[in-house]
């Protein structure tokens, strides 16, 4: 699963990687998002052009009855995607991308659970597959948009910390994934694949991290032991 992630990348950066026109608001860094916090995503809105939206982390189907449905959507697995009442229509008709700089997973050690920051080597940001819904808890009041991080079956060595990594989108497929008119879910399933053996790497870092109130590019400072 993903359960933490950060974003810290430079502005120019995210602007030119994922499309987004001149004019949109910097990102404020985080370095320990969890859920039900408002994260960056893209997608593309009724004009055509690809636009920043902070989403609530926890997907709140627009049926729902509470929001608290959310904590419990963090999530959505790309293998039944079509089938889950809480995940389908979103993945015809509401795509998007979810932007980090890493992700955190917890790997159960002799010492206790120790956290790994994955991200590319090059330090570069990245696009998680994501879904998005509009909730309206009451008539009149303004919408809450939601979102949920695709996962997928791990492989090499992410695989050893945990056997579900995020489903990372190449640039070359973000068009396809965000067109709105794509509603062909066997066109859509392809994408949703783990990174290449390689294109992601594991850092153990300070358990700090494990608490969600805590905050800052130290959380990143490599652990002392990994093992």
């Amino acid at each position: 699963m993903c359960g933490r992630f950060a974003f810290f990348s430079a502005h120019e950066a995210t602007l030119k990687l994922f499309g987004l026109p001149e004019g949109t608001p910097a990102i404020e860094p985080h370095y320990n998002l969890a859920p039900t916090r408002f994260v960056p995503t893209v997608r593309v809105e009724h004009d055509g052009v690809r636009r920043l939206a902070m989403l609530y982390w926890g997907l709140v189907p627009h049926w729902a009855k509470e929001k608290a449905i959310g904590a419990r959507l963090i999530n959505a697995r790309a293998e039944t995607l079509s089938e889950k009442p809480s995940f389908r229509t979103a993945y015809r008709k509401r795509r998007c991308l979810v932007l980090a700089s890493g992700y955190y997973e917890w790997q159960a050690l002799p010492s206790g659970k120790q956290p790994w920051f994955i991200r590319r080597p090059d330090g570069a940001p990245f696009a998680m597959a994501g879904l998005w819904e509009s909730w309206i808890e009451r008539p009149g009041e303004a919408p809450l948009e939601s979102c949920a991080i695709i996962t997928t079956e791990a492989g090499g060595r992410i695989a050893e910390i945990h056997h579900r990594v995020p489903a990372v989108l190449g640039p070359t497929h973000y068009a396809t994934w965000l067109d709105p008119k794509l509603t062909d879910t066997a066109v859509l399933a392809p994408l949703l694949q783990g990174p290449p053996d390689g294109e992601l790497e594991p850092l153990a870092v300070s358990r700090r991290v494990n608490n969600a109130r805590n905050e800052g590019p130290e959380l990143l400072e490599p652990a002392r032991e990994a093992g």
